[in-house]
């Protein structure tokens, strides 16, 4: 239960009767290494691009959290050479059988798992995803689900209400679950369920697609900047907040300056590296 403390105002007088000292204000710094924890690495546009990773190496980027897609079963290999540490995260489909799944993990080709929601038509607590869950709790690693609106539309965005995930997060209390795109556009039911469950975070990707370089700073103030800062305070919990971007749908240094308006400098670290790296234990390259 929230609780809320009232000032006296006794007391506002007496604190603004002090003349307080002089303090010089350093210019906040970004963490120099950044896990960004929403990607797609299996756009067909990358292998005909000569530096494919640019983007994120000009970021500052060390780590990145990859989905693979839902059109196709378990991919046969990881993502190769790339110049930053990976956590791969396995789409559960209809094509997925759960023996060579949980074999894929043994071998270390998945960190994570990834519920399509909407784009599947089933809810996060169907009985087809509870063996999978269970795998998750096993193997300790987590699960993200889409949640919200849906690149698709052939999509049914009622299955993608981040409402439904905390049925699961309450049945499987052991596994940590992971909120995609905070909901959008279902901002205050995400952050409730995020906010009520110690075992569920969320991140920040795919508010606005496209070079956010090219769109109107308004649009961005709007759709990115005041609903992250709102969940930020909402949740009450900076290591709850994971920065991801829906990369390539989405360039990754603007996106991450808008995120950084949002968030107060005192979390970046956080947001932006440490509560990734905890959550998907990403090794980065050396």
């Amino acid at each position: 239960m929230r609780i809320t403390y009232f000032v006296l105002p006794t007391l506002f007088l007496i604190s603004c009767a002090q003349t307080p000292a002089r303090q010089t204000a350093s210019e906040p710094v970004m963490p120099k290494r950044i896990i960004d924890a929403h990607v797609h690495l299996d756009d067909e546009d990358l292998a005909s691009s000569p530096t494919p990773y640019k983007d994120f190496v000009d970021s500052g980027v060390v780590g990145v959290v990859a989905h693979s897609s839902y059109h196709k079963g378990l991919p046969l290999e990881r993502p190769k050479n790339l110049p930053f540490g990976l956590a791969y995260c396995a789409a559960l489909t209809d094509k997925v059988k759960l023996n060579e799944l949980e074999k894929a993990i043994k071998e270390g080709r998945f960190q994570c798992l990834k519920v399509y929601l909407g784009y599947i038509q089933k809810y996060a607590y169907d009985s087809f995803y509870r063996p999978f869950y269970k795998i998750a709790e096993k193997y300790k690693i987590p699960v993200v689900f889409h949640t919200g609106d849906t690149y698709s539309k052939t999509a049914k965005i009622k299955y993608a209400d981040p409402m439904t995930i905390d049925e699961v997060a309450v049945d499987f209390p052991k596994v940590k679950f992971l909120i995609a795109h905070l909901g959008n556009p279902w901002f205050a039911s995400a952050a409730e369920v995020v906010y009520k469950n110690d075992n569920v975070y969320c991140d920040t990707s795919g508010l606005l697609l496209g070079d956010l370089s090219q769109s109107k700073p308004e649009s961005i103030e709007e759709m990115i900047v005041k609903p992250v800062k709102w969940f930020y305070l909402y949740v009450e919990n900076p290591k709850k907040i994971l920065f991801g971007t829906d990369w390539s749908l989405t360039k990754e240094q603007p996106y991450l300056e808008a995120i950084k308006k949002a968030i107060p400098p005192k979390d970046w670290e956080a947001v932006f590296y440490t509560n990734a790296k905890e959550l998907f234990n990403i090794q980065e390259k050396k």
